[in-house]
């Protein structure tokens, strides 16, 4: 009896440590895998869109309120980005069938277009709130959050119904989705409902009754509508934004989305207003640097559709988030390169890369980085170029920047077939140590990574 007393007086602490020590692990664990929502860096007291005085941060901008249901969904679904992840190159738009080759496999989109059996012309208005705020589609189908619903889950539910208005009138396209290829337990697609439950919050935007009506547009369409963050900021370890690290940039489909925090060096702080609403409009800031793969996409098919209201709006939203910093990304050295090739690098820096460079290249980027032919090719302060992992430089130079512009010129063609991988590794640390802040010492390996990303 006395030494079940002792045992039992020993006991207890230890049981309070161990309680204490798993407490403290669901909170450090808590804190990592639950973060803050898109918008909460800002404070401030939120309301129910109801409930809000002041403009209207959903919708189209004024100059679109008397249009109708199919001319306001299809603004939207610009806005929403919706034609590029759900194209594939030469096929149907909306039509789907566009791989993204992830660490765990490819997963393909889905057709959209109002096909009966194979897209979406057998859903309700139930069905598409459900798809678009809650990753659920017909028959409790669970969606991967490649469909960004953890972000559309902030539209309104009158916006996401005027963009299924506008997808019914398109021509319906019979198109099935190929099969996911993707590793256990990744292609269990029932585990989606766990991960809905902890990051994806299922509510429509609630504006902030202490910043200006401009900044809750622009949080809307940046969050809601366009999903910067999706591209623009870290991933935690389950694959869920990492709000801690807002816009601080990620790397998604082989190419990276830079730093779009008003940081100074790494990120835009040290763009003007006006250089940040010509590159969301158009893809190009003079001195800046010209969208490409993605960010490309994205312009083209999005952000150049928006009135300038919009983008005015997303820029005032982009200049409050918090600064992070970009301790890999050197601040873009501004001077051009000698204009003579023989100026500024030492011999042994990527002989091959400059041959190439000077035989294919020089035309149109110029020695100086100062194109002599177009303001698109200059390569002078760009932030692809100054970026020592030259991972979107490596890209442009396989893939090409095609901006899909009505002038051809405005376009680069691809090399990856005219090249090999060593190369392409050569020209693009060439022309990083030749034009940027610091060289890139991309390798054959590398190279071949990115390949694999088609």
């Amino acid at each position: 009896m006395t030494k079940t007393t002792q045992v039992g007086h020993v006991s207890h602490p230890i049981l309070s440590v161990l309680t204490a020590i798993i407490a403290v692990a669901l909170i450090v664990s808590s804190y990592i895998v639950l973060g803050p929502g898109p918008t909460a860096f800002a404070g401030g007291k939120r309301v129910a869109l109801s409930a809000y005085q002041a403009q209207d941060p959903t919708g189209v901008p004024p100059e679109l309120k008397s249009a109708s249901l199919v001319e306001r969904g299809e603004y939207l679904t610009r806005a929403a980005d919706c034609v590029v992840c759900h194209t594939v190159e030469g096929g149907a738009p909306f039509a789907g069938g566009r791989g993204f080759v992830l660490p765990f496999g490819t997963l393909y989109s889905t057709n959209i277009t109002p096909d009966v059996e194979t897209g979406i012309g057998g859903y309700t208005d139930a069905n598409f709130l459900d798809a678009v705020h809650k990753g659920i589609g017909r028959h409790n189908t669970k969606l991967y959050p490649a469909m960004p619903y953890a972000s559309y889950t902030y539209m309104s539910d009158a916006d996401a119904l005027a963009i299924k208005g506008y997808l019914f009138t398109l021509k319906p396209v019979h198109a099935p989705a190929p099969p996911n290829s993707l590793v256990f337990p990744f292609n269990q697609r029932s585990l989606m409902s766990i991960w809905s439950i902890l990051f994806n919050p299922d509510r429509r935007y609630e504006p902030n009754v202490e910043r200006s009506a401009a900044w809750n547009r622009g949080a809307y369409l940046a969050e809601a509508m366009e999903h910067c963050g999706e591209c623009h900021t870290p991933r935690n370890l389950f694959f869920a934004l990492n709000n801690r690290q807002k816009f601080a940039g990620s790397v998604q489909a082989g190419w990276r989305a830079y730093n779009i925090t008003p940081d100074r060096s790494g990120g835009v702080g040290a763009w003007s207003d006006a250089d940040l609403m010509h590159y969301l409009s158009i893809g190009h800031a003079d001195g800046r640097g010209t969208a490409s793969g993605p960010m490309g996409e994205a312009v083209d098919e999005s952000l150049s559709h928006l009135k300038p209201s919009d983008i005015t709006a997303i820029v005032t939203y982009l200049r409050s988030v918090g600064e992070v910093s970009a301790a890999d990304l050197p601040a873009p050295k501004p001077n051009p390169a000698p204009l003579s090739p023989a100026d500024g690098l030492a011999a042994n820096v990527a002989p091959r890369g400059k041959a190439i460079y000077e035989g294919a290249c020089v035309g149109c980027h110029g020695w100086t980085g100062i194109s002599p032919v177009i303001p698109f090719a200059t390569l002078t302060g760009t932030r692809a170029i100054n970026d020592p992992t030259a991972n979107n430089v490596a890209q442009v130079i396989i893939r090409g920047a095609q901006r899909h512009t009505t002038n051809e010129a405005d376009d680069m063609p691809a090399f990856g077939d005219a090249y090999s991988n060593a190369e392409i590794a050569s020209v693009a640390n060439y022309v990083t140590a030749r034009f940027g802040a610091k060289g890139s010492e991309l390798t054959v390996a590398h190279i071949a990574q990115l390949r694999a990303q088609d």
